[in-house]
């Protein structure tokens, strides 16, 4: 039997944290694949309706990166 890995959608600022996560990309640096990346204008946009329905669709954490 397959451990536990919580899925997770990280909401990632164009400006910042969705560059990290594009350099960690490029430089080859691995992270699970249970966390999806949504790129947003700014984390200020993300609305709470967005991380419910994330919630409602089955993730089990979310993330609000700036």
């Amino acid at each position: 039997m397959d451990a536990f890995q919580p899925q997770i959608v990280a909401f990632c600022c164009t400006h910042c944290a969705y560059n990290a996560a594009d350099l960690a990309g490029s430089l080859r640096i691995q992270y699970p694949t249970a966390i999806k990346i949504i790129e947003v204008p700014c984390t200020g946009r993300v609305d709470i309706s967005h991380i419910l329905r994330a919630f409602e669709n089955g993730v089990d954490g979310a993330l609000l990166a700036g």
